[in-house]
């Protein structure tokens, strides 16, 4: 789950070895890229309605907090993008906090090679506060395959995560999956299942009991080529998931020139 995502998985401290759960960008990726001279400018909005209630090792519990994200995504040339993340959070005591940025370069293949499906590769560091996760300092590569077929889409991420400095540093890697499948309705109404997990260490799987599953129906407008507009509504099937989470993704496509 991305600070994915991502958007789409607050950050409450597990019971067992998986990692702190991220709900600030909870979003299954696509593989197309930002096109060059072009820039997406995103807002992730997440409320967890019933989640974690207590402080656990000094990091901030994550019921009724509300996490706004943005998301500025620059495209580089036709086949790579570099994404920005400025995560923060609001609840009643703290008020709004900063909660820290992430880095995201991404390559994907290019169009011209003919490939039966989309795909392309995102790798992610960046920090947050000890506030909200006592893994300081977190490293992700994301691989990204999809495919449109007729009315059906879908997308899968199986995700790697490394913490760089942190508790949880000596875990090795995270194995943190998404998927998508989604169907047009209409031409501007699509519908979908979205799905987020964190199973632990990939070396040292975490039982059922404290691994993150969290499913999300969610409904995509295609209003517009130049508009992303994503929401739907999470429940965690799991004891150490966030039991209820809405989300809501707004994006716009900004043009700076003529493309080739």
């Amino acid at each position: 789950m991305k600070y994915l995502p991502s958007v789409f998985l607050a950050m409450g401290v597990l019971l067992g070895a998986a990692h702190a759960q991220g709900n600030y960008e909870i979003q299954v990726y696509g593989a197309d890229t930002v096109a060059p001279r072009s820039t997406m400018v995103e807002l992730h909005s997440n409320f967890t309605a019933d989640g974690q209630r207590r402080f656990i090792d000094g990091v901030e519990p994550t019921y009724r907090a509300e996490h706004e994200t943005i998301e500025i995504t620059q495209g580089v040339n036709d086949w790579s993008e570099v994404g920005f993340y400025i995560f923060t959070s609001e609840q009643s005591g703290t008020g709004i906090q900063w909660v820290g940025d992430h880095i995201r370069p991404r390559v994907r293949v290019p169009d011209s090679w003919h490939w039966p499906v989309g795909v392309s590769l995102s790798t992610e560091v960046g920090y947050q506060r000890a506030f909200f996760d006592r893994d300081t300092w977190t490293w992700e590569i994301r691989p990204i395959v999809d495919k449109q077929a007729g009315r059906w889409y879908f997308a899968v991420n199986p995700a790697l995560e490394r913490t760089l400095h942190g508790p949880d540093v000596n875990l090795g890697l995270d194995f943190a999956p998404g998927a998508k499948i989604g169907y047009n309705f209409t031409r501007v109404i699509a519908g979908g299942l979205e799905y987020y997990a964190d199973y632990g260490s990939i070396t040292n799987i975490a039982s059922l009991h404290d691994q993150q599953q969290e499913f999300f129906p969610a409904v995509d407008l295609n209003v517009s080529p130049q508009w992303e507009i994503n929401f739907g509504v999470g429940v965690g099937a799991t004891a150490s998931t966030d039991h209820w989470i809405i989300k809501g993704i707004v994006g716009r496509h900004f043009d700076w020139g003529r493309r080739k």
